[in-house]
């Protein structure tokens, strides 16, 4: 028996932002542990605020990120990386001309059940 699997089919994960999620490992392919996920924010692209359960690592492919970590924003760009540690109240963005390509690692994997996410109020940024 084989100690390695090759993934050359990652899910797609459906979106209505515009926002391209592609995971390679995670709660897709049974494994709750960790997931890996190839992504493509396009340019004024965000997210609801989020207190998640799981430790996320980001390494920025090409663009720039912006990250609003506790109240604290953080712009990475192409070559740097981020450890955002479980608990921390964060709002993901893209408020820049340019799609953001970057691959995100959570510990441990990315769900729905563990990001909260919370509403977003209408007219409110």
């Amino acid at each position: 028996m084989k100690k390695y699997k090759i993934q050359q089919s990652p899910f797609v994960v459906p979106t209505t932002d515009g926002k391209l999620i592609e995971e390679h490992w995670g709660n897709s392919t049974g494994n709750s542990t960790v997931s890996i996920a190839h992504m493509v924010a396009p340019p004024d692209w965000s997210e609801p605020h989020q207190t998640p359960e799981f430790d996320e690592f980001t390494y920025i492919i090409s663009g720039k990120k912006q990250f609003e970590i506790d109240g604290e924003i953080v712009t990475l760009e192409k070559g740097q990386s981020i450890l955002i540690e479980k608990g921390a109240r964060i709002r993901y963005s893209n408020p820049f001309s340019e799609p953001c390509e970057y691959l995100a690692i959570c510990l441990p994997a990315f769900s729905m059940e563990l990001v909260h996410r919370e509403e977003e109020e209408e007219g409110v940024d």
